[in-house]
C-alpha cells in the first residue's frame, strides 16, 4: 500500500514545481514509510510514497513505460489479487515484463485495454496513469472504494491524491469549509456523502469511478455499479456459492512477500477470514497463523451488555483462537492510552472522525505492525449479508431517513441557533438520503418488504460502509499496515446483494446465509454468537478525560468552536453526563455522551491545526 499524489495543469511546465509535488508526497509519509519518488515532464507531476508489501526491487515508482514510441507513467495505492491471471492474458497478447510486481501490470493493462482495464481488476486499488502522447490523465477508484482517492479542479488541470492534506500542501487548493461542509461534519457526521470533500475545494472521487482529463476538460463516469437481478439458485446451491467465492477471496489475499495476519475479534465475520486464511496456511505447509484481536483493561469491570453490544470479545477470540490453532496475541490498552492520543487520529483523517474508535484501532493497528506488514479484517460482511440492527428492526424499516440517522435532532441540538437555522441540518440529511435512494436498482415487481430491505443494503453498502472503509484505510495505513477486506471482493458483494432477504436470514438468524457456509470451520457456539460491534471503551476515566477536555476548550475565549456550538448546551450535557449514564456508542444512533465531547475536541483541533478557513 502506498500513498499518490499529482499535478496535471496543461497550460505550464511542471518542471519548475517539483517542489510543491514532492512537498504533497511527503504529507503522505506515513502511508509509504519505505521509498518515495517524484517525476515531472511536461505537464504532469507525479509523487508516490511507498509501503513494500509485493516486488521490493522491481515495484518502485513513479513507473515508467515506454510502448511503441509513447512512454506511460503510473502511480498506484493498492493491490491486485488477480495479478497472475492478467499477467498471462498481457503476455499471450505480446506483452514482455521487468518486475513481477502488479504495479507493473497494471500499467501494462492500461496501455491494452486503456480506461477499460478496470473491469478485469480484482483488488482494492486508487492509481493515476499518465499518457503522455495522447496528454491524458486518468484516475481511478476500487469499486467498494477500499482505498481513498481525492482531487480538486483547476482552471486547467487536476491535483490529486490519496488524502486530502496531500492536496492542502499546494497553494492552490483553499482550507474553506462552507455549509455543506459543516453540515457532512455536524449533521451527516462520520458517514460522509460519497464525492464530498468537506473541504470546498476538495471532491472525492466516488467509488467504482473514473476520471479522465485532457486539455478539453474532465469527465468522471462509474465503470461499475451494483445491480439488482432475480436471484435463481436454490439454498443449497447459495450456501456453497457464498462459500466458495468467499474462500477464494481470502486465499487470493493471503498473496505476499511479507508477513501476513489477521484481526480476530470473535465474532463471525473475523472469525471466517481467520478461518479460512488459518486452513490456507496448515494447507500449504506454513507456520500458524497469527491472530490479533483489541481489549481494554478493567472492561469487565465496567461492561454491560445492551441491544448492540451483547457480549466481550476476549472470551470469544481466544475461544475460536484455540479451535483454529493459531498464535493469538491480545493487544490491551488501558484508558491512559486512549486519552493521551485522543487527538492523535485527527493528522491520519483530515477531518473529525469516530472519537475513541479511531484512537484505539490506530493503537491497535500500531501495535499489529510491530508483527506483520499485512492484516486481513472482517469489514463489510455486516452490510454484505444484512448484520446490523437496521436491517430487522420495525423503526428502521419504517423511518423515511438513514437507519443511522433516527437521532438526528439529538444530535445536531449542540449546535448554536444560528448555525442550525442556517444549516438546516434536517433538510440536508433529508436532501441525502433523497438522493441515495434514487440510485438504488430496483427489481421490477419486487415484494415492498422486499425491495425496502434491498433499499436498506444499498444504503448500508454506499453510504454506510464508505465510513468504516475510511476509517480503517486511515488508521492502519497511519501506522504503516496495510490491511485487506475479502468480504468487499466486487464478485461476493455483487451475487449476495441478490440473494432474497429470507434466505440471507436462513434459520432465522442474522447472516444466517453465511453462517450456514460457514459450518465446519468454526465452532458451533461461535457461528451462532450474535453480533457485536468494534468495543468502545466504557471506563469512566475516558468519560472524565473528554468531558473536561471538551470544556476547557469551550472555556478558551480564542476557540473557533465556541461559535459553532450552543456552549451552555455542552455544559448542561457536561452536568448530566456526571450522573451514571450510558456512554457506550452505537453508529447510526446518537454519539454516546463520551464521544461526543471527544468529538467537540476534534473539531476545535480540526478548526485550528488545519487553519479552516469558514465560508458560512
Amino acid at each position: 500500500m502506498c500513498g499518490i499524489a499529482g499535478w496535471v495543469d496543461f497550460s505550464r511546465d511542471m518542471a519548475q514545481e517539483q517542489a510543491v509535488v514532492a512537498a504533497m508526497g511527503e504529507t503522505l509519509a506515513c502511508r509509504g514509510p519505505d521509498a518515495s519518488g517524484c517525476w515531472c515532464r511536461g505537464p504532469v507531476a507525479f509523487a508516490h510514497r511507498r509501503l513494500v508489501v509485493v516486488d521490493p526491487a522491481g515495484g518502485a515508482q513513479p513507473m515508467i513505460r515506454r510502448f511503441g514510441g509513447r512512454t506511460y507513467v503510473i502511480v498506484y495505492n493498492g493491490e491486485l489479487y488477480n495479478t497472475e491471471e492478467i499477467r498471462r492474458d498481457l503476455i499471450a497478447r505480446g506483452h514482455t515484463f521487468q518486475s513481477y510486481s502488479d504495479t507493473e501490470v497494471l500499467l501494462h493493462s492500461y496501455v491494452e485495454w486503456g480506461p477499460a482495464c478496470v473491469d478485469r481488476c480484482n483488488g482494492i486499488f486508487a492509481f493515476a496513469v499518465w499518457d503522455e502522447a495522447a496528454q491524458t490523465l486518468f484516475l481511478a477508484r476500487d469499486r467498494l472504494g477500499v482505498k481513498p482517492l481525492f482531487y480538486s479542479r483547476q482552471a486547467s488541470g487536476i491535483i490529486f491524491g490519496s488524502e486530502p492534506k496531500a492536496l492542502l500542501a499546494h497553494p492552490g487548493v483553499s482550507r474553506r469549509v462552507d455549509l455543506a461542509g459543516l453540515a457532512e461534519v455536524f449533521a451527516i457526521g462520520p458517514a460522509r456523502t460519497p464525492g464530498h470533500g468537506v473541504f470546498k475545494d476538495i471532491s472525492e472521487l466516488r467509488a467504482g469511478h473514473c476520471l479522465l482529463a485532457t486539455p478539453a476538460g474532465v469527465r468522471i463516469y462509474p465503470y461499475w455499479q451494483l445491480a439488482s437481478r432475480p436471484h435463481e439458485d436454490s439454498l443449497d446451491t447459495t450456501v456453497e456459492t457464498v462459500r466458495a467465492l468467499l474462500v477464494d477471496a481470502v486465499e487470493r489475499q493471503l498473496v505476499s512477500d511479507v508477513p501476513v495476519c489477521t484481526f480476530l475479534s470473535g465474532g463471525l465475520d473475523s472469525s471466517a477470514v481467520s478461518a479460512i486464511a488459518a486452513r490456507a496456511f496448515a494447507r500449504d505447509g506454513k507456520p500458524p497463523l497469527h491472530t490479533f484481536s483489541i481489549e481494554f483493561a478493567d472492561m469487565e469491570r465496567y461492561f454491560q451488555a445492551n441491544n448492540f453490544q451483547t457480549s466481550l470479545d476476549a472470551p470469544w477470540a481466544r475461544r475460536v483462537a484455540a479451535f483454529l490453532g493459531t498464535e493469538h496475541h491480545a493487544v490491551v490498552f488501558d484508558t491512559p492510552d486512549l486519552t493521551e492520543h485522543l487527538l492523535t487520529p485527527l493528522a491520519a483523517r483530515d477531518v473529525p472522525g469516530m472519537a475513541d474508535i479511531d484512537v484505539s484501532l490506530y493503537l491497535f493497528c500500531r501495535e499489529v505492525k510491530r508483527h506483520a506488514t499485512v492484516a486481513l479484517s472482517g469489514e463489510s460482511a455486516d452490510e454484505v449479508f444484512g448484520g446490523y440492527p437496521w436491517f430487522h428492526r420495525e423503526e428502521a424499516l419504517r423511518a423515511d431517513t438513514f437507519p443511522w440517522s433516527l437521532r438526528l435532532s439529538d444530535r445536531v441540538r449542540i449546535l448554536a441557533p444560528w448555525l442550525r437555522e442556517r444549516m438546516q441540518p434536517e433538510a440536508y440529511v433529508r436532501d441525502r438520503y433523497q438522493e441515495a435512494l434514487r440510485e438504488v436498482p430496483r427489481l421490477p415487481g419486487e415484494d415492498p418488504r422486499e425491495a425496502r430491505v434491498r433499499e436498506i443494503a444499498y444504503l448500508s453498502l454506499t453510504r454506510f460502509l464508505p465510513t468504516l472503509l475510511d476509517r480503517k484505510d486511515r488508521m492502519s495505513m497511519a501506522s504503516g499496515l496495510e490491511v485487506r477486506v475479502p468480504f468487499c471482493d466486487h464478485r461476493l458483494v455483487e451475487y449476495v446483494f441478490n440473494i432474497p432477504w429470507a434466505m440471507k436470514a436462513c434459520d432465522g438468524q442474522a447472516k444466517g446465509i453465511l453462517r450456514r457456509a460457514l459450518r465446519g470451520w468454526l465452532p458451533d457456539d461461535a457461528l451462532a454468537r450474535k453480533k457485536s460491534p468494534y468495543p468502545s471503551t466504557p471506563h469512566p476515566g475516558y468519560l472524565a478525560a473528554v468531558r473536561d477536555g471538551a470544556l476547557a476548550v469551550l472555556a478558551d475565549p480564542a476557540s473557533p468552536l465556541r461559535e459553532l456550538v450552543d456552549v451552555e448546551a455542552v455544559q448542561e450535557l457536561a452536568a448530566m453526563s456526571r450522573q451514571p449514564m450510558e456512554h457506550r456508542p452505537w453508529f447510526g444512533q446518537i454519539m454516546g455522551t463520551a464521544q461526543l465531547f471527544h468529538y467537540l475536541m476534534e473539531v476545535d483541533a480540526w478548526l485550528r491545526t488545519y487553519r479552516v478557513e469558514l465560508d458560512v
